[in-house]
């Protein structure tokens, strides 16, 4: 933290240790150090009384103390309310009740407490929130905590005091990627104070936009304030964030990240999680007004497009975007500017936004562009976002369940999305496309072939086959299939998935479904059904049996039919990648199916008069060699051709997946690790140049509804057991 222009921190690194030079303190100073100083006559000690009593008191934080135990756990909003009073505490400012009206602070020892006159929570227009307090020697006090660019413009005197050197510490702060907040309080007299509260429980208790109303209020009282310092948290990625980050970029997958932070921190974060490389050009966008963002963003876009009179890789571009100048770009003559400009670059960072704004970027890009948009979020503050995109996936962890409860998808860790995409996703389109498509081929087939039929019975309505027959082959003999194939069916394993990112670009171009494979799939289909019909009837023309007898039109229709079922499960066996005991009971178990429910069938149904079709034609069937010989025939004669083809695609027309199903199958050694471990090294050695450390995330914060829970709670009232 920094406190009245000094810089202070748990653990400090030798070189770092605070010294005074010419009068100044340069440096920092320990934790240790602070308690004494707070105990000590030293000239900064009013300064760090009133930081710590902010921190202790200025938040909406529930302290719970469980029977038996001596620690006390704060139950917070966000994990930053809860960061900043454990670091209270660490000053001996512990936070111990709270109660509707009151809440009690340990001071060092002593337990002092302070009334809660009023709170003004935190939104995303206001990026602040206040207390008013009634401290314990009766002055009243309002303490302020919250982004520095809100905070800064509230202030009293913002070029004297300890302004320039805690904004030299915030911009070390955001360098490292720490998430910072401003501290400012401000001494009310009781008359003021009286005066505005009036205002406020008018406001307060209004029916008609009570919320801005209440914000109108707020600033009234939010003036004048004078800067006691700032505080930085480091909050480090979570595992494997980095990596599924640049992983996904591998994938085709386009990355903007919107936080709320400071730009410097925003950055960092970029580059921590591989989001921007060391060689990336950054496009930074910090202007004031509309016509200045305009103008900015119509020159950038100039520049790229002629792509001469610049030694700048275009195609390794990253924009930079802050709240402001996005409040511009995203009205309605500079959308179409920003938007073009931000899908140029490979990557898009808008820093210092608010809820609204993520939102706002999001439908942007769903109203303009035709593309398919996932928002990922962990916190309250990304739940607009969510909910406006195609696909809402949450992070539940400390930030909440607000994010995972509105999302379509709720995951434990970020890099879990990783595994969802690229793995599950990939399958979820490959099995999807082969299912629908063989859907519409199975059915073509088969009611082509009696519009074949028809030709020969001049549309006189008459049927090849027996009525029940075909509702069972929709139902029975060719429902299993698709499910084995929509559920099953693998065309890589998630091992090869996850190594091969690239594998998931064919989703984004379509290869497995579009309108081509479609017509390819139905030009197939009444290829298959000429060749069943027409040579089966070639074949069966004649239609004499050994002993002289006639078979008829239904032992011919079973024969056709059963070919048209033997040809669409040969062709589901052709397509399926992957063979599970679930394939083997829905591809070679429908067909002994339909083998095993025909004899009796044919006995069945004619004596409860249901069909008679079939009465007496099981001798003509199963003990007639054309039978079996035209079902082998036609069948195979309808996969000689796609089976050539297959092999014709795969040998000489080979796609990326073909190969590495080939990697997969003869288990070929990976090479690539020793490029990535080369790729690590120059990675390293660009960020010892850099002399930045990158960590951290976005601030952020619950908006709205807070109040009324710490007015409601007494934490000295004993809890129901519940028995």
């Amino acid at each position: 933290c920094s406190i009245g222009g000094v810089m202070y921190s748990d653990v400090v690194e030798a070189s770092k240790r605070a010294r005074v030079i010419d009068g100044e303190v340069v440096g920092q100073y320990d934790f240790s150090q602070l308690r004494d100083q707070l105990r000590e006559n030293v000239p900064r000690s009013a300064q760090l009384f009133e930081f710590f009593q902010l921190l202790a008191t200025c938040h909406t934080v529930i302290p719970e103390q469980r029977p038996g135990e001596t620690a006390i756990e704060y139950q917070a909003s966000s994990p930053d309310e809860a960061a900043l009073v454990k670091g209270a505490s660490l000053a001996d400012f512990v936070f111990t009740t709270r109660k509707p009206r009151s809440i009690a602070v340990q001071v060092m020892g002593v337990e002092k407490e302070y009334e809660v006159l009023n709170i003004n929570e935190f939104n995303s227009t206001r990026k602040r929130m206040s207390a008013v307090l009634r401290c314990p020697d009766g002055s009243i006090k309002l303490y302020c905590k919250g982004a520095d660019t809100v905070i800064l413009e509230r202030l009293a005197d913002t070029t004297g005091g300890c302004v320039p050197a805690t904004l030299r510490h915030l911009e070390e702060y955001a360098t490292e990627g720490l998430r910072t907040l401003c501290i400012a309080m401000r001494d009310i007299s009781s008359q003021e104070y009286e005066q505005w509260n009036v205002q406020y429980t008018r406001a307060a208790t209004t029916l008609t936009n009570r919320q801005q109303e209440l914000d109108r209020v707020a600033e009234l009282i939010e003036r004048d304030l004078e800067l006691l310092g700032a505080t930085a948290i480091e909050d480090k990625l979570q595992d494997g964030v980095p990596q599924t980050i640049y992983t996904l970029a591998q994938a085709g997958i386009k990355i903007w990240v919107l936080t709320g932070d400071r730009q410097e921190t925003a950055i960092n974060i970029g580059y921590s999680c591989k989001l921007i490389q060391e060689d990336f050009s950054l496009i930074i966008c910090n202007e004031t007004t509309h016509w200045e963002t305009k103008d900015f963003l119509q020159r950038k876009l100039d520049a790229i497009r002629e792509g001469h009179g610049s030694n700048i890789d275009f195609d390794a571009l990253a924009l930079v975007i802050d709240g402001r100048s996005l409040d511009f770009a995203l009205e309605k003559d500079v959308e179409v500017l920003f938007l073009e400009l931000a899908t140029l670059c490979k990557a898009v960072i808008c820093c210092r936004v608010s809820p609204l704004q993520k939102a706002l970027v999001v439908k942007l890009v769903k109203r303009r562009r035709r593309a398919i948009l996932l928002a990922i979020g962990d916190g309250a503050n990304d739940v607009s976002m969510i909910q406006a995109a195609h696909v809402g996936v949450g992070i539940s962890g400390q930030e909440g369940l607000q994010a995972a409860r509105s999302a379509d998808f709720a995951i434990a860790q970020f890099r879990y999305l990783r595994k969802l995409l690229l793995v599950h996703g990939a399958w979820s389109y490959h099995r999807l496309s082969k299912m629908i498509l063989f859907s519409f081929y199975k059915n073509i087939t088969l009611y082509i072939t009696q519009f074949w039929f028809a030709l020969f019975n001049v549309f006189s309505g008459q049927t090849v086959y027996e009525s029940w027959s075909i509702t069972f082959y929709t139902v029975f003999f060719t429902v299993m299939p698709p499910f084995a194939i929509g559920v099953f069916d693998q065309f890589l394993n998630a091992r090869s998935l996850d190594r091969y990112p690239e594998m998931y670009k064919m989703g984004q171009k379509g290869v497995f479904f579009n309108v081509r494979s479609f017509w390819g799939w139905a030009i197939n289909a009444f290829y298959h059904s000429v060749i069943l019909f027409f040579l089966g009837t070639i074949i069966l023309f004649k239609d004499m049996e050994h002993d002289g007898l006639v078979g008829g039109q239904w032992v011919y229709g079973v024969i056709i039919y059963t070919s048209v079922l033997t040809t669409v499960l040969l062709k589901a066996a052709l397509i399926t990648n992957m063979w599970t005991k679930w394939t083997v009971f829905a591809i070679p178990g429908s067909l002994l199916l339909w083998f095993a429910f025909l004899p009796v069938y044919a006995v069945v149904a004619p004596k409860f008069r249901t069909s008679t079709e079939y009465e007496g034609i099981i001798v003509h069937i199963y003990a007639n060699p054309s039978f079996w010989l035209t079902v082998v025939l036609l069948s195979v004669l309808c996969m000689v051709r796609d089976y050539a083809y297959k092999y014709l695609k795969r040998m000489y027309f080979a796609k990326a997946y073909h190969i590495v199903q080939e990697i997969q199958k003869f288990n070929i050694p990976d090479y690539r690790p020793r490029m990535e471990r080369f790729k690590k090294a120059v990675h390293k050695a660009r960020l010892l140049q850099r002399l930045r450390r990158t960590r951290g995330y976005a601030f952020s914060q619950n908006e709205g509804g807070q109040e009324k829970i710490i007015r409601a709670y007494d934490t000295t009232v004993q809890k129901p057991s519940g028995y």
